[in-house]
Protein backbone atom coordinates (compact mmCIF):
# COMPACT_ATOMS: atom_id res chain seq x y z
CA UNK A 1 0.00 0.00 0.00
CA UNK A 2 1.34 3.37 -0.91
CA UNK A 3 1.84 5.91 1.65
CA UNK A 4 -0.22 9.20 0.52
CA UNK A 5 1.85 11.31 2.69
CA UNK A 6 5.47 10.12 1.54
CA UNK A 7 7.42 13.37 1.00
CA UNK A 8 10.34 13.76 -2.21
CA UNK A 9 12.82 15.71 -0.42
CA UNK A 10 16.29 17.03 -2.01
CA UNK A 11 19.20 19.06 -1.63
CA UNK A 12 21.21 21.18 -4.51
CA UNK A 13 24.73 22.27 -4.14
CA UNK A 14 26.54 23.79 -6.88
CA UNK A 15 30.11 25.60 -6.16
CA UNK A 16 31.79 27.46 -8.81
CA UNK A 17 34.26 29.05 -6.55
CA UNK A 18 34.20 32.07 -8.39
CA UNK A 19 36.86 34.65 -9.06
CA UNK A 20 39.42 31.59 -7.36
CA UNK A 21 42.44 29.97 -8.91
CA UNK A 22 39.92 26.79 -8.52
CA UNK A 23 36.82 28.35 -10.78
CA UNK A 24 34.55 25.51 -12.40
CA UNK A 25 31.85 27.07 -14.85
CA UNK A 26 29.37 23.91 -15.08
CA UNK A 27 28.56 23.38 -11.41
CA UNK A 28 25.86 25.55 -10.58
CA UNK A 29 24.26 24.93 -14.51
CA UNK A 30 24.13 21.30 -13.21
CA UNK A 31 22.00 21.47 -10.15
CA UNK A 32 19.65 24.35 -11.80
CA UNK A 33 19.01 21.54 -14.50
CA UNK A 34 18.64 18.99 -11.81
CA UNK A 35 16.14 21.09 -10.09
CA UNK A 36 13.85 21.41 -13.13
CA UNK A 37 14.18 17.00 -14.04
CA UNK A 38 13.85 16.41 -10.34
CA UNK A 39 10.10 18.63 -10.59
CA UNK A 40 9.10 17.68 -14.15
CA UNK A 41 10.25 13.64 -14.05
CA UNK A 42 10.31 12.99 -10.62
CA UNK A 43 7.14 14.93 -9.16
CA UNK A 44 9.28 17.25 -6.59
CA UNK A 45 7.41 20.33 -5.62
CA UNK A 46 9.52 23.04 -6.10
CA UNK A 47 8.92 24.19 -2.19
CA UNK A 48 10.96 20.74 -0.97
CA UNK A 49 14.10 21.35 -3.21
CA UNK A 50 16.70 23.53 -1.59
CA UNK A 51 19.18 25.27 -3.77
CA UNK A 52 22.26 26.33 -2.86
CA UNK A 53 25.06 27.59 -5.10
CA UNK A 54 28.03 30.14 -4.67
CA UNK A 55 27.21 32.75 -7.45
CA UNK A 56 24.07 33.69 -9.11
CA UNK A 57 23.38 32.16 -12.14
CA UNK A 58 20.23 31.81 -14.86
CA UNK A 59 17.31 29.86 -12.62
CA UNK A 60 19.14 29.90 -9.55
CA UNK A 61 17.93 32.18 -6.59
CA UNK A 62 19.71 30.88 -3.97
CA UNK A 63 20.41 33.39 -1.06
CA UNK A 64 22.41 30.39 1.10
CA UNK A 65 26.07 29.74 0.54
CA UNK A 66 27.32 26.43 0.08
CA UNK A 67 29.65 26.87 3.16
CA UNK A 68 30.47 23.04 4.99
CA UNK A 69 28.37 24.32 7.82
CA UNK A 70 25.32 25.09 5.94
CA UNK A 71 25.52 22.39 3.25
CA UNK A 72 25.65 20.05 6.46
CA UNK A 73 22.80 22.30 8.07
CA UNK A 74 20.63 21.45 5.08
CA UNK A 75 20.98 17.47 4.76
CA UNK A 76 20.59 17.29 8.60
CA UNK A 77 17.33 18.88 8.23
CA UNK A 78 16.16 16.85 5.55
CA UNK A 79 17.29 13.93 6.84
CA UNK A 80 15.61 14.93 10.31
CA UNK A 81 12.10 15.31 8.89
CA UNK A 82 12.30 11.73 7.04
CA UNK A 83 9.73 9.17 7.59
CA UNK A 84 9.17 6.10 6.05
CA UNK A 85 8.42 6.51 2.60
CA UNK A 86 10.43 9.83 1.79
CA UNK A 87 12.89 9.98 -0.60
CA UNK A 88 15.26 11.85 0.07
CA UNK A 89 18.26 13.30 -2.80
CA UNK A 90 21.55 15.30 -2.43
CA UNK A 91 22.97 16.18 -5.55
CA UNK A 92 26.61 17.83 -5.12
CA UNK A 93 28.76 19.68 -7.96
CA UNK A 94 31.73 20.87 -7.55
CA UNK A 95 35.25 20.34 -6.30
CA UNK A 96 36.44 16.83 -4.70
CA UNK A 97 39.67 15.68 -2.52
CA UNK A 98 41.16 12.72 -0.82
CA UNK A 99 42.66 13.36 2.33
CA UNK A 100 44.80 10.80 4.48
CA UNK A 101 42.98 8.92 6.70
CA UNK A 102 42.60 8.73 10.70
CA UNK A 103 41.49 5.51 10.78
CA UNK A 104 43.58 3.36 13.14
CA UNK A 105 45.55 0.48 10.99
CA UNK A 106 45.34 2.41 8.33
CA UNK A 107 48.07 4.95 7.80
CA UNK A 108 48.42 5.07 3.84
CA UNK A 109 44.32 5.04 2.94
CA UNK A 110 42.86 8.12 1.43
CA UNK A 111 39.20 8.90 1.99
CA UNK A 112 37.48 10.88 0.24
CA UNK A 113 35.69 14.48 1.02
CA UNK A 114 33.86 16.77 -1.09
CA UNK A 115 35.37 20.66 -0.91
CA UNK A 116 32.18 23.60 0.03
CA UNK A 117 32.75 27.36 -1.04
CA UNK A 118 34.55 27.75 2.46
CA UNK A 119 37.20 24.70 2.33
CA UNK A 120 35.43 23.38 5.28
CA UNK A 121 35.43 19.78 4.28
CA UNK A 122 32.78 17.42 4.34
CA UNK A 123 34.21 14.10 4.79
CA UNK A 124 33.05 10.45 3.67
CA UNK A 125 32.30 9.67 7.71
CA UNK A 126 30.37 12.71 7.68
CA UNK A 127 27.65 11.40 4.61
CA UNK A 128 27.40 7.79 6.38
CA UNK A 129 26.47 9.63 9.71
CA UNK A 130 23.37 10.87 7.52
CA UNK A 131 22.80 7.66 6.28
CA UNK A 132 22.68 6.08 9.65
CA UNK A 133 20.51 8.51 10.94
CA UNK A 134 17.29 7.54 8.47
CA UNK A 135 14.58 6.22 9.38
CA UNK A 136 13.82 2.43 8.04
CA UNK A 137 12.01 2.69 4.90
CA UNK A 138 13.34 5.97 3.55
CA UNK A 139 15.98 6.80 1.05
CA UNK A 140 18.67 8.35 0.68
CA UNK A 141 20.11 8.78 -2.64
CA UNK A 142 23.34 10.89 -3.54
CA UNK A 143 24.71 11.96 -6.59
CA UNK A 144 28.21 13.76 -6.52
CA UNK A 145 29.48 14.95 -9.60
CA UNK A 146 33.34 15.70 -8.24
CA UNK A 147 36.76 14.19 -8.57
CA UNK A 148 37.44 11.33 -6.44
CA UNK A 149 33.76 10.37 -5.24
CA UNK A 150 33.78 7.11 -5.64
CA UNK A 151 33.28 5.79 -1.85
CA UNK A 152 31.80 8.95 -0.67
CA UNK A 153 29.62 7.06 1.74
CA UNK A 154 32.06 5.54 4.00
CA UNK A 155 31.54 1.54 3.81
CA UNK A 156 28.79 1.21 1.81
CA UNK A 157 28.63 -1.82 -0.73
CA UNK A 158 30.43 -1.29 -4.00
CA UNK A 159 27.95 -2.19 -6.89
CA UNK A 160 30.08 -1.02 -10.25
CA UNK A 161 33.19 0.24 -9.21
CA UNK A 162 37.03 -0.12 -9.56
CA UNK A 163 36.58 -4.20 -9.89
CA UNK A 164 33.85 -3.54 -12.59
CA UNK A 165 34.98 -5.00 -16.03
CA UNK A 166 35.57 -1.50 -18.12
CA UNK A 167 36.46 -0.20 -21.72
CA UNK A 168 38.65 2.14 -21.50
CA UNK A 169 38.15 5.00 -24.26
CA UNK A 170 40.30 5.22 -27.11
CA UNK A 171 39.50 8.84 -27.72
CA UNK A 172 39.99 11.93 -26.20
CA UNK A 173 37.06 14.70 -25.39
CA UNK A 174 35.98 16.82 -27.99
CA UNK A 175 35.18 19.56 -25.47
CA UNK A 176 37.67 21.55 -23.38
CA UNK A 177 37.12 20.48 -20.02
CA UNK A 178 38.62 20.78 -16.39
CA UNK A 179 39.07 18.36 -13.71
CA UNK A 180 37.04 18.72 -10.80
CA UNK A 181 39.81 18.49 -8.06
CA UNK A 182 41.67 20.51 -5.34
CA UNK A 183 45.01 18.51 -4.55
CA UNK A 184 45.14 17.72 -0.92
CA UNK A 185 48.07 19.75 -0.64
CA UNK A 186 46.79 23.01 -2.16
CA UNK A 187 43.95 22.37 0.39
CA UNK A 188 46.50 22.12 3.54
CA UNK A 189 48.23 25.85 1.93
CA UNK A 190 45.08 27.47 1.85
CA UNK A 191 44.04 26.34 5.64
CA UNK A 192 46.91 27.15 6.97
CA UNK A 193 47.22 30.65 5.21
CA UNK A 194 44.29 31.34 6.81
CA UNK A 195 45.24 29.89 10.60
CA UNK A 196 48.91 31.15 10.60
CA UNK A 197 49.68 27.72 12.21
CA UNK A 198 52.64 25.72 10.77
CA UNK A 199 51.44 22.21 10.96
CA UNK A 200 50.86 19.59 8.64
CA UNK A 201 47.76 18.10 10.31
CA UNK A 202 44.55 19.46 8.44
CA UNK A 203 42.16 18.36 11.35
CA UNK A 204 44.37 21.47 13.46
CA UNK A 205 43.63 23.61 11.01
CA UNK A 206 39.89 22.35 10.44
CA UNK A 207 39.24 22.15 14.22
CA UNK A 208 41.07 26.16 14.51
CA UNK A 209 38.89 27.82 11.50
CA UNK A 210 35.24 25.69 11.91
CA UNK A 211 35.48 24.42 15.51
CA UNK A 212 32.51 22.10 15.81
CA UNK A 213 31.42 22.64 12.21
CA UNK A 214 34.45 20.92 11.15
CA UNK A 215 33.39 17.31 9.89
CA UNK A 216 33.12 14.67 12.39
CA UNK A 217 36.33 12.82 10.78
CA UNK A 218 37.95 15.84 13.23
CA UNK A 219 36.08 16.40 15.70
CA UNK A 220 35.01 13.14 17.30
CA UNK A 221 37.46 10.54 18.61
CA UNK A 222 38.55 7.60 17.07
CA UNK A 223 36.98 4.87 19.17
CA UNK A 224 33.80 7.10 18.19
CA UNK A 225 34.18 6.42 14.67
CA UNK A 226 34.71 2.78 14.77
CA UNK A 227 31.59 2.61 16.47
CA UNK A 228 29.39 4.10 13.79
CA UNK A 229 30.56 1.93 11.33
CA UNK A 230 29.58 -1.22 13.47
CA UNK A 231 26.20 -2.26 12.07
CA UNK A 232 26.55 -4.60 8.83
CA UNK A 233 22.57 -4.38 8.05
CA UNK A 234 21.61 -3.17 4.72
CA UNK A 235 20.93 0.63 5.03
CA UNK A 236 19.39 3.07 2.71
CA UNK A 237 22.40 4.98 1.28
CA UNK A 238 22.58 5.06 -2.02
CA UNK A 239 25.71 6.80 -3.63
CA UNK A 240 26.14 7.34 -7.80
CA UNK A 241 29.90 8.92 -8.14
CA UNK A 242 31.03 10.57 -11.60
CA UNK A 243 33.99 8.61 -11.02
CA UNK A 244 36.53 6.00 -9.04
CA UNK A 245 37.78 7.34 -6.23
CA UNK A 246 41.33 7.36 -7.58
CA UNK A 247 40.17 9.11 -10.71
CA UNK A 248 39.05 13.14 -11.36
CA UNK A 249 35.64 14.23 -13.10
CA UNK A 250 34.96 16.73 -15.74
CA UNK A 251 33.80 20.28 -15.30
CA UNK A 252 32.90 21.02 -19.65
CA UNK A 253 33.12 24.56 -20.22
CA UNK A 254 31.74 24.79 -23.84
CA UNK A 255 30.24 21.57 -24.65
CA UNK A 256 29.07 21.18 -27.96
CA UNK A 257 26.02 19.04 -26.73
CA UNK A 258 24.56 21.84 -24.48
CA UNK A 259 24.90 24.31 -27.35
CA UNK A 260 27.95 26.08 -25.42
CA UNK A 261 26.56 25.65 -21.69
CA UNK A 262 28.91 24.82 -19.11
CA UNK A 263 27.82 21.60 -17.20
CA UNK A 264 29.35 18.48 -15.60
CA UNK A 265 30.34 15.56 -17.95
CA UNK A 266 28.72 13.14 -15.29
CA UNK A 267 25.73 15.44 -14.26
CA UNK A 268 25.36 16.15 -18.25
CA UNK A 269 25.71 12.30 -18.39
CA UNK A 270 22.30 11.32 -16.38
CA UNK A 271 20.96 14.47 -18.07
CA UNK A 272 20.95 12.81 -21.20
CA UNK A 273 20.35 9.43 -20.22
CA UNK A 274 16.83 10.53 -18.62
CA UNK A 275 15.84 12.38 -21.98
CA UNK A 276 16.59 9.00 -23.64
CA UNK A 277 15.11 6.91 -21.83
CA UNK A 278 11.34 8.07 -20.82
CA UNK A 279 10.37 4.62 -18.62
CA UNK A 280 12.08 4.13 -15.27
CA UNK A 281 15.40 2.89 -14.80
CA UNK A 282 16.91 1.33 -12.34
CA UNK A 283 20.24 3.23 -10.48
CA UNK A 284 22.46 0.52 -11.73
CA UNK A 285 21.47 0.93 -15.41
CA UNK A 286 21.70 5.21 -15.10
CA UNK A 287 25.11 4.43 -13.90
CA UNK A 288 26.06 2.38 -16.72
CA UNK A 289 24.45 4.01 -19.43
CA UNK A 290 26.49 7.50 -18.34
CA UNK A 291 29.25 5.40 -18.09
CA UNK A 292 28.76 4.41 -22.14
CA UNK A 293 27.84 8.15 -22.85
CA UNK A 294 31.08 9.27 -21.12
CA UNK A 295 33.18 6.92 -22.84
CA UNK A 296 31.33 7.68 -26.30
CA UNK A 297 32.52 11.16 -25.29
CA UNK A 298 35.99 10.42 -24.90
CA UNK A 299 36.20 11.12 -20.94
CA UNK A 300 38.13 8.28 -18.84
CA UNK A 301 35.92 8.74 -15.67
CA UNK A 302 33.99 5.97 -14.87
CA UNK A 303 31.11 6.40 -12.86
CA UNK A 304 30.19 4.37 -9.72
CA UNK A 305 27.66 2.65 -7.53
CA UNK A 306 27.42 2.16 -4.01
CA UNK A 307 24.25 1.03 -2.10
CA UNK A 308 23.00 -2.76 -0.74
CA UNK A 309 22.22 -5.29 -3.04
CA UNK A 310 18.10 -4.57 -3.63
CA UNK A 311 18.32 -1.05 -4.04
CA UNK A 312 20.69 -1.23 -6.90
CA UNK A 313 17.73 -2.48 -9.39
CA UNK A 314 15.53 -0.25 -7.30
CA UNK A 315 14.20 2.57 -9.55
CA UNK A 316 16.19 5.75 -9.67
CA UNK A 317 14.93 7.77 -7.31
CA UNK A 318 11.65 5.73 -6.30
CA UNK A 319 10.01 5.03 -2.77
CA UNK A 320 12.19 2.53 -0.79
CA UNK A 321 12.09 -0.97 -1.39
CA UNK A 322 10.82 -1.79 1.87
CA UNK A 323 7.87 0.70 1.62
CA UNK A 324 6.61 -0.57 -1.79
CA UNK A 325 6.74 -4.52 -1.01
CA UNK A 326 4.32 -3.68 1.84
Amino acid sequence: MENENKKRLAVLVGCNYPNTRNELHGCINDVVAMRGTLVNRFGFDPGNIQLLTDAAAAGSSSSVMPTGANIKKALGAMVDQAKPGDVLYFHYSGHGTRIPSLTPGNPFRLDEAIVPCDFNLITDVDFRQLVNRLPKGASFTILSDSCHSGGLIDSEKEQIGPSHVTEISSTTPSVSSKPKAIPFESILHHLASLTGINTSDIATHLLELFAADASLKFCLPPLELLNMFESSNPDEGILLSGCQANETSADMINPVMTRGKACGAFSNAVQMVLKEHEADLSNRQVVMLARQVLREQGFEQHPCLYCNDENADATFLCESHIISSL
